[in-house]
């Protein structure tokens, strides 16, 4: 399902930002601090209205259609993902299947699979029982990213997926968002690994897209002295990805 993002501005942080993500796409929102990376990601997953523009998934309007509906199509880990600490992990992570609840807000039993399965796949299962406020910051990312997926989205927006992670588990996150076959849209400061994860890189500068396509099209010299203000050499790898090296 495509991500149609046109002339999106919003206060002075966003300016007529225009972004196209394929279907089945992982796309990579790159860029300094302070870009407008985050505030883009909002605006996408509906928790910030922007000023002006439009923003499609899959043709519908995220800003128009029902709530509930947008919830069935996207699901989000955000940074700063609020939960209630005294809950389990099995409970945080119940908590994707909200939008597909009925009246009475019972899962079935197909539902309590799937969110067994998922744990299980997030490697949490020794953990599900434990309450939320217990978990390292690692941990609970994992348990978002859990919640996330039992949410059977078609699109997914990770914003920093790979923070309080450990090496291992940064790969395993980001393998496990391309497994999936859904379209990705992600933010990552860390463009070694951005390159890696993402079929397509846009970087944004001062709210604005400055550049975009294929790693080793985007990641240069020129770009990096540009945008991030520091002195690299960037040459490409035997799998046609950039090597960044910074002098320090």
């Amino acid at each position: 399902m495509n991500i149609e993002i046109r002339d999106v501005s919003w206060l002075q942080v966003l300016h007529e930002i225009t972004l196209s993500v394929r279907s089945g796409e992982v796309a990579g929102l790159v860029g300094p601090n302070g870009s407008g990376k985050t505030s883009l990601l909002r605006c996408v997953y509906r928790s910030t209205r922007p000023d002006g523009g439009r923003i499609t998934v899959g043709g519908m309007d995220v800003w128009q259609a029902p709530a509930r509906e947008v919830a069935r199509t996207v699901a989000v880990l955000a940074q700063d993902t609020p939960a209630d600490l005294n809950n389990s992990v099995e409970q945080i992570v119940g908590l994707g299947r909200i939008p597909y609840l009925g009246a009475l807000g019972r899962l079935s039993a197909a539902e309590r699979t799937l969110i067994a399965d998922t744990i299980e796949r997030l490697e949490l299962g020794p953990l599900r029982r434990r309450p939320y406020a217990t978990l390292s910051g690692g941990e609970r990312q994992r348990v978002q990213l859990a919640r996330a997926l039992v949410q059977e989205p078609k699109v997914l927006i990770l914003d920093e997926p790979t923070n309080h992670l450990d090496l291992r588990h940064q790969v395993d996150v980001l393998r496990l968002a391309r497994s999936i076959g859904v379209t990705v849209l992600v933010t990552l400061h860390d463009l070694q690994l951005a390159a890696a994860a993402c079929d397509r890189l846009a970087v944004l500068s001062e709210g604005r897209v400055v550049a975009e396509g294929p790693a080793v099209e985007v990641v240069t010299h020129d770009l990096l002295r540009r945008v991030y203000h520091v002195e690299a050499h960037v040459t490409p790898g035997p799998d046609d990805l950039p090597r960044i090296f910074l002098p320090v």
